[in-house]
């Protein structure tokens, strides 16, 4: 069974932020699978400039010229999007045999699993850190400078 199909909701996990212009972060959904590439066709992301040869429809219409494209992107750049949390997620297949009428059907759905990020306990929050002015206060004066009294040369 295939992970991503066609009008699936992925995100891009991989390639330059969005910040430099690039599109990991940013989700779409799938136009096409090329199964032979293990790449597909997302809307709205990889676009590539293009150019196209000018030419003439039948009608006499002028086509060509530079066009903008979705260009194809490897599957494992991009994750598959929970529908619930909208977050990007892991998936499994889980198979079932369903009989019918003395039929066994083998039925393959796809489950997607729960974050391990969200199972995780929050972690408890640090005290602020204290001003080198009260830490100062705080610091008694070492032995040295506080034990040893000043000697006076009386030769």
């Amino acid at each position: 069974m295939a992970t991503i199909r066609k009008g699936d909701l992925v995100q891009v996990i991989s390639g330059t932020s969005q910040a430099r212009g690039g599109d990991r972060g940013k989700q779409g959904e799938v136009l096409e699978v090329l199964r032979d590439e293990n790449r597909i066709l997302v809307q709205g992301i990889n676009f590539v400039t293009k150019h196209v040869r000018v030419g003439q429809t039948q009608r006499g219409t002028k086509t060509g010229g530079i066009e903008t494209v979705e260009a194809p992107i490897h599957i494992s750049n991009v994750a598959l999007v929970d529908p619930e949390t909208k977050q990007p997620a892991r998936t499994g297949v889980q198979v079932e045999e369903v009989t019918k009428d003395g039929v066994t059907k083998t039925v393959r759905t796809r489950v997607f699993k729960p974050s391990r990020r969200a199972a995780k306990p929050a972690k408890a929050e640090k005290a602020p850190k204290a001003d080198k002015a009260e830490k100062a206060e705080k610091k008694p004066a070492t032995k040295a400078k506080a034990a040893a009294p000043k000697k006076k040369d009386d030769e």
